[in-house]
């Protein structure tokens, strides 16, 4: 495949860890490794490597691995979780690095040494996944899967594919990302055998596409993993855990986006594709041009993100984003949200953007009522609005109606008055609990452009997002 051979070897040199890097990653992962198996016996536990180290497919911005620390079954989980977090403060004081407690669904020890990340993590070793305990158990059977099935001569194509996803944003399966984790990109590697493989596959896959490679299920089981896995686009059977999908995360957008790029790629490869362009933040004119050209007014809600992890924050600003739409659009106030997404840099800015299609509304609201022959609701309908009415009661097609006057006449409006309760009512309606925190404590709404380009100008990562918002990506 000549055409493609000097971009993939052109990448490759950018994809592939230096040799003085490689041997100070490798060295301080074995020197962990080996201080944690000498720790861990105390515990009468085991220690292992794991993540993309283990079978030479780690990429040379991801100066990192993970250590697994695997106790016996009949350790109490209490006493597995503190057992696993004293290995790793005591490793990390003998590496001499930082390190902080990070939360999944044990506690872990997430360190430094210089700019290398280790995580020191504590599971439980099982005889096999039937017996899971918890998420993190499967991790050890991952690790010597790989290494038994994904032969070394194929690291640098994995490489590629990791490089090819995380150029165009499909890359991880943390809650940002919703896209294809290393482990993913591994088992498409072992199931297609190359970069250019996998892209020919991709691209001719369809919704609900299912990749078994032990063959756990027969041709016949087919809809019932549909079922199984429903609103999953990509079904990738996890071959150490027939009950799990391993693309679960991957949203229909970055399904959809992968098979598109794939074909790009296989039509016109470039170097670019492979290693990424630079996105420059919109400007003020871009700004201007995009919202008289749309005639949608952009509501804005920003404040200080809460400090939690991550994979607990996005979910949570998802979920805001999605009330706000909610309460916009009740039936009683008639706004109307053309669009959302939300953003947050994780430490200093947080926000929510909704593009209006429906922002301003008239002073007065008609209510129709119940039918003039039901007695009993034409009652309670009078005597709900006649003191209010602006208009009215009168008929209308056989049925009450009345104009009463609007609360709000601007969706802006309505925003501030929403967010501006006290903690338990902010919960009360909806609002995730950590952001509901952080509400009470300060927000603003504003849709002027200048703010707009205010927050832009001094976060290139928003103004990078808003672009994307508005130059949205054509899927097919």
């Amino acid at each position: 495949m000549p055409k493609y051979d000097k971009i993939l070897r052109d990448a490759l040199s950018g994809t592939r860890p230096s040799k003085e890097q490689r041997r100070k990653l490798e060295g301080l992962a074995n020197r962990t490794l080996a201080i944690t198996k000498s720790i861990a016996k105390r515990y009468k536990a085991k220690a292992m490597l794991a993540g993309s180290i283990t079978r030479d497919t780690w990429l040379p911005e991801k100066n990192e691995f993970d250590v697994f620390v695997l106790f016996p079954e009949n350790v109490k989980e209490k006493q597995m979780e503190s057992a696993g977090l004293q290995v790793g403060k005591v490793v990390m004081a003998k590496l001499k690095g930082t390190h902080d407690i990070q939360y999944a669904e044990h506690p872990y020890v997430a360190g430094k040494v210089g700019n290398i990340g280790i995580d020191i993590v504590p599971c439980y070793e099982i005889a096999s996944t039937e017996h899971l305990k918890s998420a993190v158990d499967r991790t050890p059977f991952h690790v010597r899967y790989i290494e038994k099935k994904l032969p070394l001569s194929l690291s640098n194509e994995v490489r590629l594919l990791k490089k090819f996803l995380a150029s165009n944003d499909m890359y991880g399966a943390d809650a940002k990302a919703s896209g294809y984790s290393g482990y993913v990109c591994e088992l498409l590697m072992i199931a297609y055998r190359s970069f250019l493989g996998v892209l020919k596959a991709a691209e001719k896959w369809k919704p609900g596409e299912i990749i078994d490679l032990e063959k756990a299920y027969t041709k016949q089981d087919e809809p019932k993993l549909v079922s199984m896995f429903k609103d999953q686009p990509l079904i990738l059977i996890d071959p150490t855990d027939r009950k799990r999908n391993t693309a679960a995360a991957v949203s229909a957008y970055n399904f959809f986006k992968f098979k598109k790029f794939a074909k790009m790629f296989l039509d016109s490869p470039s170097l670019e594709m492979l290693l990424g362009r630079e996105i420059k933040p919109i400007t003020e004119a871009e700004l201007i041009q995009w919202q008289m050209q749309r005639r949608t007014e952009v509501l804005v809600i920003k404040f200080i993100p809460p400090k939690v992890v991550p994979d607990i924050l996005w979910p949570q600003m998802r979920k805001f984003g999605e009330r706000l739409q909610s309460i916009l659009e009740e039936a009683k106030y008639e706004f109307k949200v053309l669009s959302r997404d939300v953003f947050t840099d994780e430490t200093f800015i947080a926000a929510v953007v909704l593009e209006m299609e429906v922002s301003k509304l008239p002073s007065v609201q008609k209510r129709i009522g119940p039918s003039i022959f039901d007695q009993k609701d034409s009652e309670n309908f009078l005597s709900k609005y006649k003191d209010m009415a602006v208009g009215g009661p009168y008929t209308e097609d056989g049925a009450w109606a009345v104009e009463i006057k609007r609360e709000f006449m601007a969706a802006r409006d309505k925003l501030v008055d929403s967010l501006s309760k006290p903690l338990d009512i902010l919960k009360a309606k909806g609002i995730p609990n950590h952001i509901a925190e952080r509400i009470v404590n300060g927000f603003e709404v504003f849709s002027e452009t200048d703010r707009i380009m205010q927050i832009a100008e001094r976060n290139k990562e928003f103004g990078v997002f808003l672009r994307k918002y508005f130059e949205k990506e054509k899927l097919v």
